[in-house]
């Protein structure tokens, strides 16, 4: 009969009771369950043989499962930096609006402020007209005095 690569497969599938005998023998796809029919294998070797081939199997399932996880936790971390990136774009922007506004608001206040504050002379305003000295109106006479009678 045919060797099998690894013995401890043949000791555990000496080990299996009828009911994982049962199992193990309706997933066999392949060659397997024909040359188990036409008896080129025993019965424990073909189990043996289908354990190994599922132990390698699992084997391969788990190196496929492991790059995805390594691939997924790449895409998180580049997901993560645009992300952060991003917020550190949106902070600077927003600070950058913050500060234009704040030297707007800083503009308008001084505007507000000059136009409140009391005139300033400058050197080279114009100096107000001299006053003209007043004339005096001559004082209006009273209305002429009757003649006092009695005398």
């Amino acid at each position: 009969m045919t060797e099998i690569s690894k013995p401890k497969y043949l000791a555990q599938a000496k080990k299996l009771n009828a009911e994982e005998v049962d199992r193990l023998l309706s997933r066999m796809t392949g060659k397997l369950p024909r040359r188990l029919q036409k008896e080129k294998l025993s019965k424990e070797e073909a189990l043996a043989i289908q354990l190994e081939l599922e132990d390698e199997r699992l084997q391969e399932w788990r190196e496929h499962m492991r790059e995805l996880r390594l691939k997924e936790a790449e895409k998180e971390k580049e997901k993560a930096k645009k992300a952060q990136a991003k917020a550190a774009k949106e902070k600077a922007k927003a600070e950058k609006k913050q500060a234009k506004e704040a030297a707007k608001a800083k503009k308008e206040q001084a505007k507000a402020a000059k136009k409140t504050a009391a005139p300033k002379k400058s050197a080279t305003a114009k100096k107000p007209a001299a006053k003209k000295p007043a004339t005096k109106k001559p004082a209006a006479q009273p209305a002429a005095k009757e003649p006092a009678s009695g005398a």
